[in-house]
C-alpha cells in the first residue's frame, strides 16, 4: 500500500510538470524505476505503460481547456508512432548510450533558443514560415517517438522545444498538443514492447501509483496551462531543458564534485526564477499597454 502512496505522489509532480511544461513524466518516472534497479527496456515498458491512461486523460484535458491544435497534433503525432514502435523493438538490440550526448547537445541548444526567445524577448533562430507543416513535424515526431522508447521518457523533452522553436504557437498550445500527442506514441511504443520480453517482470505496484498520480492531476495541470501567463511559462520551459541536459552533457564528460555540481544547479534555477519573473512582469505590462489602448 505505501509503494503505491509513494509513486502516486511521484506521478503525481511529475504531471504537474508535464501537463504544465510540456515534459517529465516519462523521464521522472523511468529514472525512478532505474534506481530501484529495474532493466532499462522493462523500466521502458513500465512508464508507457503508466502513460496509456496519464496521457489520455491529460490529452483530454488540454483539449477541453482549447489548449490543442489538431493539425499539428495528427503531423508530429503518427511519425511519433511509428518511432515509437522502432524504438521499442530496437531497444534491447541497440544501446543509445553513444548518442545520448549528441542529443543533449542538441536539445541544449533548443533550450537556449526558447529561453531567449520567452525570457529574454530574442529569437536566435527565426520561426520558419512553413514550420506548421510535414516537412518540419515530421522528422520532429519520428525522431521524439524514437527517443521516448528507447529512453524511456524524452518525447516531451524532444517535441516541446522543438515545436517551440519551429511555430508560432504560444507555449500553452505547445504543451497541449505535445501531451495529447504522447498518447498515440505511448500506445504504439508499449505494442512494440509486447514483440519481445520486456513486459515480464514489470512491477505493477508502483505503475499503479504511477497511473494514481498522473490521471489525478492531469486535469488539473491542463487548466494551469491555460491559466499561467505565456513568458515565465516558455522561459520555465528552456531553463527545465538546459538543466537536464546540462546535467547529462557534464556527466558525460566525467563529472563534477557534488558540490559543485549542486551549485551549478542552483545558479541554472536562480536564473531562470529571476528571468522568468522579469518576463511575467513585462508581458504584464504589455497586456496592461494593450488594455488601455482599447480602451482609448
Amino acid at each position: 500500500m505505501w509503494i503505491v502512496l509513494g509513486f502516486a505522489l511521484a506521478g503525481g509532480l511529475a504531471q504537474l510538470v508535464d501537463g504544465t511544461l510540456g515534459m517529465g513524466f516519462g523521464v521522472t518516472s523511468a529514472t525512478v524505476l532505474l534506481f530501484m534497479g529495474i532493466a532499462p527496456a522493462t523500466a521502458s515498458a513500465a512508464t508507457h505503460a503508466a502513460k496509456l491512461p496519464t496521457t489520455l486523460i491529460s490529452g483530454l484535458a488540454h483539449w477541453r481547456e482549447g489548449n490543442i491544435d489538431l493539425a499539428i497534433l495528427v503531423r508530429v503525432a503518427l511519425p511519433g508512432a511509428v518511432g515509437g514502435f522502432l524504438g521499442a523493438v530496437v531497444l534491447t538490440n541497440i544501446s543509445m548510450a553513444s548518442a545520448k550526448g549528441w542529443m543533449a547537445g542538441l536539445l541544449l541548444f533548443f533550450g537556449l533558443v526558447i529561453f531567449a526567445r520567452f525570457g529574454l524577448g530574442l529569437r536566435l533562430i527565426p520561426t520558419p514560415k512553413n514550420g506548421h507543416t510535414v516537412r518540419w513535424l515530421g522528422p520532429i515526431g519520428l525522431l521524439g517517438g524514437f527517443v521516448d522508447a528507447t529512453g524511456g521518457g524524452g518525447w516531451g523533452p524532444v517535441v516541446t522545444p522543438s515545436l517551440m522553436t519551429v511555430t508560432r504557437h504560444e507555449p500553452r498550445k505547445v504543451v497541449g498538443t505535445t501531451n495529447a500527442a504522447e498518447f498515440l506514441v505511448a500506445v504504439s511504443v508499449s505494442i512494440g514492447f509486447l514483440t519481445g520480453a520486456a513486459q515480464h517482470g514489470i512491477p505493477w505496484l508502483p505503475v499503479l501509483g504511477l497511473v494514481l498520480g498522473g490521471v489525478l492531476i492531469a486535469p488539473i495541470a491542463a487548466r494551469l496551462a491555460g491559466r499561467l501567463p505565456h513568458a515565465p511559462m516558455g522561459t520555465l520551459v528552456g531553463g527545465l531543458v538546459v538543466m537536464v541536459n546540462g546535467i547529462t552533457i557534464i556527466a558525460a564528460l566525467g563529472g563534477l564534485p557534488g558540490w559543485l555540481d549542486a551549485t551549478l544547479l542552483l545558479l541554472i534555477a536562480s536564473a531562470t526564477a529571476s528571468v522568468a519573473h522579469r518576463a511575467w512582469l513585462r508581458e504584464r505590462a504589455e497586456r496592461a499597454s494593450a488594455a488601455a489602448a482599447v480602451l482609448v
